[in-house]
């Protein structure tokens, strides 16, 4: 049975990560640890053999695609759908900001996050489905090869929920690290998790530094 190999990997750190601010939308580069994580995927990826490469349009996601496509001389194809959760009036904040500036808002999202909408943003109901439609559109066109596709925290988990038919809730549930991979294996009739979240490539830096959603 033919099968489609997704790797999904979030994208390196950056300094909104560092100092734990939500991201969100915001275009916020790589910091140079970020960069270094970046480039440890590219050699763990060196020998992957991988077709295609997509990734989110945030420069942090393109980034950090470009630098794993390079040695297989391929383009990075951006999808806006793959896009982080829009943290609206939440971006740049922390979460001490957060829960001080709007604590009745936030506690109705970490309750509901799937229909509760960030003020000025989104519900991680409204992430899924558009990241949900931008992973089975990349699966459809690539079938039957190995696909890399490069995201964000909030954007993955909720793909990861989609993928696997969990209730929106499970966000709250794992953990995806900075160039954390994951790959799902995709069938006519199902698809299969076979790995998540895995930073044996980080070893060298020391690990990962267990950044949130952000």
């Amino acid at each position: 049975m033919e099968g489609t190999r997704v790797y999904l990997v979030r994208h390196g750190e950056t300094e909104w990560n560092n100092a734990g601010r939500y991201q969100g939308h915001s275009d916020v580069a790589l910091s140079p640890r970020g960069r270094q994580q970046a480039e440890l995927l590219r050699e763990r990826f060196r020998h992957v053999s991988l077709d295609g490469v997509y990734s989110s349009d945030l420069s942090r996601a393109r980034e950090t695609a470009a630098t794993i496509a390079a040695p297989h001389g391929l383009e990075v194809n951006t999808v806006t759908g793959l896009r982080e959760i829009n943290f609206g009036a939440w971006e740049g904040l922390t979460y001490q900001e957060i829960v001080a500036g709007f604590p009745c808002e936030w506690e109705a999202w970490r309750q509901d996050p799937a229909n509760k909408i960030v003020p000025g943003g989104e519900s991680f109901r409204q992430v899924m489905e558009r990241a949900w439609r931008a992973f089975n559109g990349i699966v459809r066109q690539e079938k039957g090869r190995n696909i890399l596709l490069v995201a964000h925290g909030g954007s993955l988990r909720a793909l990861i929920c989609a993928i696997l038919g969990l209730d929106l809730t499970a966000v709250w549930r794992f953990r995806l690290d900075n160039t954390g991979v994951s790959i799902v294996d995709c069938y006519e009739d199902k698809h299969i998790l076979v790995l998540l979240n895995d930073t044996h490539h980080l070893e060298t830096m020391g690990g990962p530094d267990g950044s949130g959603i952000l």
